[in-house]
C-alpha cells in the first residue's frame, strides 16, 4: 500500500514538474509544444547546406550570425512525409546537452503557433500503445480547447548516438568520422 502511494506522488510530481510555458507549433495538422526554457530562438527557413552521409532528418547545417547550427526536419525523424517549405515553415534553435556540453539545434516545422501556459492539470501521461514504441521523448499530453497538444522531450527526440553525431557537424567533424580516428595519408603514384 505504501508503495502504491510512493508510486502516485512520483506521477503527480512528474506532472507537476511539467507545468510551464510552452512554444506550440504544428507539423501535419498535429500541434505539439516544447518547454520555452528549451528554445533559444526562433528564425525564417533560410539556406541550408546539405551534409554528406548524415541520416536523412539531418536536413544539413545554417550560418546563424557567424555560428554554424545542424538543423534536422522534425517531420522526417517522426517519420511523417516530406513536403515543400512554405512562408510559415520555420527553425526553432533548441539547447540539448550532449555529454555534459549544451548543442544549438535547429528543428524544421509547419508554422509556429503561441506560447501557452499549460497547467499541471491539463497535462495527461502519455498514453501506453501496447507496443514497443520508442515514446521516451513524449512529456504528455495537454488538453487544450477539445483538442490535445503533444507535449515534446526535445532533448530526447533524437538518440544519444544521433545527438552525438550532429553535435559531430556542428563541430565541423564528418559524422562519419570517429574523433580517434588518425588522418589518412594520401601517397601519390610516382609519374611514369
Amino acid at each position: 500500500m505504501a508503495e502504491l502511494a510512493k508510486e502516485m506522488d512520483q506521477a503527480i510530481g512528474a506532472i507537476v514538474d511539467k507545468e510551464g510555458k510552452y512554444l506550440t507549433f504544428s507539423m501535419a495538422n498535429e500541434e505539439y509544444g516544447i518547454g520555452i526554457l528549451e528554445i533559444k530562438e526562433i528564425i525564417g527557413m533560410m539556406p541550408i547546406t546539405p551534409v554528406p552521409q548524415t541520416p536523412e532528418f539531418v536536413k544539413g547545417v545554417v550560418n546563424l550570425r557567424g555560428k554554424v547550427i545542424p538543423v534536422i526536419d522534425l517531420r522526417l525523424r517522426f517519420g511523417m512525409p516530406s513536403i515543400d517549405y512554405t512562408e510559415r515553415t520555420c527553425i526553432i534553435v533548441v539547447e540539448m546537452e550532449e555529454q555534459g556540453i549544451t548543442v544549438l539545434i535547429g528543428i524544421v516545422v509547419d508554422a509556429v503557433s503561441e506560447v501557452l501556459n499549460i497547467k499541471a492539470g491539463d497535462i495527461e501521461q502519455t498514453p501506453t500503445f501496447g507496443t514497443k514504441l520508442n515514446i521516451d521523448y513524449i512529456l504528455g499530453m495537454a488538453k487544450m480547447e477539445g483538442g490535445v497538444k503533444i507535449l515534446l522531450d526535445i532533448s530526447r527526440v533524437l538518440t544519444q548516438d544521433e545527438l552525438a553525431s550532429v553535435s559531430k557537424i556542428e563541430k565541423g567533424i564528418s559524422p562519419l568520422q570517429s574523433e580517434a580516428q588518425p588522418e589518412q595519408t594520401v601517397v601519390e603514384a610516382p609519374d611514369s
